[in-house]
């Protein structure tokens, strides 16, 4: 196949940009400080702030946690679901449309959070959350139809850069609202909930662009029967019956499960553990948050070039061995320590962008030629999603149980280190297959 125009793959890019914003503004920086300030009691010699709901009492990070792992959860059970009902009717477009919508609208929805409402407040970070990554489910799956697999590592990294550009973008606008709140007469706290009001109408509106110029999806020609609800399980089962006919994308695919637990867990809890375990003051964390998006961009590139030069799994192992030495660092850093936290950050940044265009496009590449690509990102999106709720509810399990998120950091070594000897052996069972077709 031929890689499409170059008008349809910077719209398809452009998603990205307009949605990345949620995952700087809602996932890493403003949102997480806020909900830390609203469900703390502002005092710096308490080590652990604990909040009540639904008769239980929590960790406030933890159930951050928890909520998030809901969402992933929620997450994974409907993608197969919907993914193979695009695939069948050829609309993923319009799930597209309805899941970004659905999660910009959740995004504004934020501006009324506050501390009489902590119920209201994690709802609408469980649909944000939902619409956002339900929504990369069709985008993804766009991947290998606009680019020719030689193509897709760079098309993958021009996507990441441009969410990286527009989100610093927006981010950088919130900044000055949340450091300079006199300025427009308000507070700190008015001014982050305008900063998720402006996250909405950013994603929503950018999200229209990419939309006008994706193109439509081909419906799959064969009929099916029975209910088109559970033909939507019966994809999921079919990847996974064809998978045993694919021994390096299965084994990919489990090396991807573990290690991915660690790098999401890493992004999602990271603001949280800077801000109530090394008291790192929220301006400090937001400029740390902006340094790794900015370092991710050439990251993203230059880790697609070494993969071009070493192979895409030797790649990967160079980022995943990173994050096991990152996660050690993390773990070691001193209290208040703000240029530690500044010179981790700028790591983090290089191999973030990069490890995850780089497992999207390998994914890309092992797949086999078929109409049913959605099923199979659909395939792949359910796995990520649901190493995701095990490396969230071990994160803030393991915080409850031993009152340190530093527990939880370390412990995140082990995912990676599985992911890590799984990417060998699926490195070597490629070299095996390929010498015996030579």
């Amino acid at each position: 196949m031929q890689t499409a125009p170059k008008k349809v793959i910077t719209g398809w890019a452009m998603y990205d940009w307009a949605n990345s914003v949620y995952n700087l503004v809602i996932t890493s920086t403003i949102f997480p400080a806020y909900y830390e300030a609203v469900t703390g009691d502002n005092n710096e010699a308490t080590t652990v702030d604990t909040v009540h709901l639904f008769g239980r009492e929590f960790v406030n990070t933890s159930l951050y946690n928890y909520a998030l792992g809901i969402a992933f959860l929620i997450v994974a059970i409907m993608s197969p679901l919907l993914s193979s009902i695009a695939d069948y009717k050829g609309n993923k477009k319009t799930f597209l449309f309805f899941f970004c919508t659905m999660g910009s609208i959740a995004c504004s929805a934020l501006y009324f959070f506050d501390k009489s409402n902590l119920a209201y407040g994690l709802f609408c970070m469980i649909i944000a959350c939902v619409g956002f990554w339900s929504s990369l489910v069709f985008y993804n799956s766009y991947l290998p139809e606009i680019a020719a697999p030689e193509d897709q590592d760079a098309v993958s990294a021009k996507g990441y850069a441009m969410g990286y550009i527009g989100s610093v973008i927006l981010q950088i606008i919130c900044f000055v609202f949340v450091l300079k709140p006199d300025w427009f007469g308000i507070t700190v706290g008015k001014a982050s909930q305008i900063s998720f009001l402006l996250v909405g109408i950013w994603w929503w509106g950018f999200g229209q662009f990419s939309l006008s110029r994706l193109p439509k999806g081909t419906p799959m020609e064969q009929t099916k029967t029975g209910s088109i609800f559970t033909n939507g399980y019966k994809e999921l089962r079919k990847v996974w019956n064809q998978l045993s006919h694919m021994p390096v994308l299965k084994r990919y695919l489990g090396a991807f499960f573990f290690y991915n637990m660690g790098v999401q867990t890493v992004m999602l809890a990271a603001t949280l553990y800077g801000k109530s375990e090394l008291n790192i003051p929220t301006t400090n964390l937001i400029i740390a948050i902006l340094i790794i998006q900015l370092v991710a961009i050439p990251g993203a590139y230059l880790i697609a070039k070494l993969s071009d030069k070493l192979g895409n799994f030797q790649a990967l192992m160079i980022t995943v061995a990173l994050w096991m030495v990152m996660c050690f660092v993390g773990y070691y850093l001193p209290r208040n320590g703000i240029n530690e936290f500044y010179a981790l950050a700028t790591i983090v940044g290089f191999v973030m962008g990069g490890i995850q265009s780089l497992s999207r496009s390998t994914y890309a590449k092992l797949m086999p030629e078929t109409k049913d690509t959605t099923s199979f990102f659909s395939f792949y999106d359910v796995t990520e999603k649901i190493s995701i709720v095990i490396g969230m509810f071990s994160f803030g399990y393991i915080n409850e149980l031993t009152g340190s998120q530093r527990n939880s950091v370390l412990s995140l070594v082990v995912f990676f280190l599985i992911g890590f000897v799984l990417l060998i052996y699926a490195s070597l069972t490629k070299r095996k297959l390929d010498k015996a077709i030579a």
